[in-house]
């Protein structure tokens, strides 16, 4: 059988809900290619998964749809565990339009098609799960990649340098910049958390922020004193001039601008997430530093506050991960170091 044609590649079109569902294409197509349709549509309406996600598990279904048409597989009930192990070796070792996949990516595919015949057994389109026993590949693990303590320091001092001999709008800038960074340091959170809080997130007199985490749960994070200064001068000294860019002349709030944000862009509308990635690089490059990311900043706030003899279990809090798994891998930071200033310091540590 020949590969589907793009026109039987599922898409997404909108619903009167607002959300968005799996349109059926115009030309035929086979019963594998309508479960994949399906269940891609259940993720959007009733899972809800995010868009990048979504697009992710289209594309690796994709894929599958095309091995399995190659192996003479038009439904979902003929599909064997022989030609899901057979679509992740495929991954692993690649072909003429695709190059090997990582382990990690990989996985990721597994994971799509696992949940696709999990599916299918569920709604009755198969009488078997072929991918139950098939395990996804296993990353190696990695070390999240945190920066010493003087090299934040660096990078935080940076940050408002570019304003300090600027203009208003330059100078309340270089303010947002500097308590951006000190907040996403201070307490650990992602980038898309701070950008998306709003002023009365904040608690400075106790020294607190809510912020609202992956899938919609919400948390309460600590905020230093460092930081809360930061927030402070930039709410008093620079937010207002920022947010002025957002009015009309007769002092009216335009379409999307100010309102409630706490982090505004130079139009006086919310700042983005791209936006803050470009305030950090800015401020890593002033500072002489490579390879610097929102997450950089986060991941040196957990290693931090382990290497200061904090539980994990507090960490685990603070980030706001579901599994204290998740965290533990700051521990292994913490184990990585020590074992290195051993092997460097102790007379017998090398032969």
């Amino acid at each position: 059988m020949s590969a589907p044609r793009p026109e039987e590649v599922p898409q997404l079109s909108p619903s009167t809900t607002g959300r968005y569902a799996e349109r059926a294409p115009a030309g035929p197509e086979t019963r594998l290619a309508s479960a994949v349709r399906t269940y891609l549509g259940h993720l959007a309406v009733e899972r809800g998964l995010a868009a990048n996600t979504l697009s992710s598990y289209r594309r690796d279904l994709r894929r599958y749809v095309t091995v399995l048409t190659g192996r003479g597989r038009d439904a979902i009930d003929q599909i064997t565990e022989d030609d899901v192990r057979a679509f992740l070796v495929g991954l692993r070792e690649g072909d003429e339009d695709h190059p090997p996949l990582s382990a990690g990516s990989a996985a990721r595919a597994v994971v799509a098609v696992r949940g696709l015949h999990r599916f299918a057994l569920r709604e009755g389109l198969a009488p078997g799960d072929p991918a139950r026993d098939v395990k996804p590949p296993t990353p190696p693990r990695r070390l999240p990649k945190a920066i010493s303590l003087s090299d934040v320091e660096r990078l935080l001092a940076a940050a408002g340098v570019a304003g300090e001999a600027g203009g208003p709008a330059e100078v309340a800038r270089g303010l947002r910049d500097r308590a951006l960074l000190e907040l996403l340091y201070g307490s650990g959170a992602r980038i898309s958390e701070a950008v998306g809080l709003d002023v009365d997130d904040l608690d400075l007199d106790e020294g607190f922020a809510r912020v609202s985490g992956k899938g919609g749960k919400t948390r309460v994070v600590p905020i230093g004193d460092y930081a809360r200064r930061a927030v402070e001068a930039y709410l008093v000294r620079a937010r207002p001039e920022l947010a002025k860019a957002g009015r009309t002349k007769a002092g009216h709030t335009k379409a999307g601008r100010g309102g409630p944000a706490l982090f505004l862009n130079a139009r006086g509308g919310r700042l983005s997430r791209q936006g803050a990635w470009m305030v950090l690089g800015a401020a890593a490059e002033r500072a002489g530093l490579t390879d610097v990311s929102p997450h950089t900043l986060r991941h040196s706030f957990a290693t931090h506050l382990v290497d200061g003899g904090a539980d994990v279990r507090v960490v685990q809090e603070l980030l706001g991960h579901a599994s204290v798994t998740t965290t533990q891998v700051y521990t292994l930071v913490t184990v990585q170091l020590l074992r290195e200033v051993y092997a460097t310091s102790h007379p017998r540590a090398r032969s």
